[in-house]
């Protein structure tokens, strides 16, 4: 093979690996774009609503759980058991209704999750000043992470998960709430 050939190739596959690592970032900035603008046709292309619906829903239902298992007065309560019965049928409808093209737009203006209890009313995000600060890193090959951290809220940052969906394209497929049990 003539040299020439050799270095193309080479560039070849260099652009190829660029390419392929760059497109979760790229991703991210449409995401991001289309949340700023308010594109709800983009979001429902960068979106995943099934799966990230889905992992809502595992994570909230854990934390509403946690919560009733530590809670003292749960000990014997019948009414206790009815809610660790009926929560989760709960958490499953508010998340259904919750995770719209507007929610998602405004988790990544605010870096804050929606709340179950904003199905039932509704509340506006909080006017933000631009501030919120990103940081990627891939968790595996298929995985890259997006933290949104708000500075007010710096111990509390907001995880979004891209998956990967084909060879080059990405799409937001679930979340990584804060924890909300560590000390202030």
């Amino acid at each position: 093979m003539k040299g020439w050939v050799k270095g193309l190739l080479a560039l070849a596959v260099v652009a190829v690996a660029a390419a392929y690592l760059a497109m979760p970032i790229l991703t991210v900035r449409a995401l991001v774009r289309a949340a700023e603008t308010g594109d709800e046709a983009a979001l429902e292309r960068l979106v995943d609503f099934p799966a990230f619906r889905e992992s809502l829903k595992e994570q909230l239902t854990a934390r509403l759980m946690a919560g009733m298992r530590e809670d003292p007065r749960a000990d014997d309560s019948a009414l206790a058991g009815l809610g660790m019965l009926f929560g989760p049928m709960l958490v499953d409808g508010a998340v259904d209704v919750l995770v719209t093209p507007q929610a998602i737009a405004a988790m990544v203006e605010t870096a804050e999750a929606p709340e179950p209890s904003d199905a039932v009313t509704p509340s506006e995000p909080e006017a933000e000043d631009g501030d919120i600060r990103k940081s990627y890193a891939y968790r595996d090959l298929n995985t890259f992470v997006v933290g949104l951290t708000d500075p007010d809220r710096p111990e509390e940052p907001l995880k979004l998960l891209l998956k990967r969906d084909g060879l080059f394209g990405w799409k937001l497929a679930a979340v990584e709430l804060p924890d909300k049990s560590s000390p202030e």
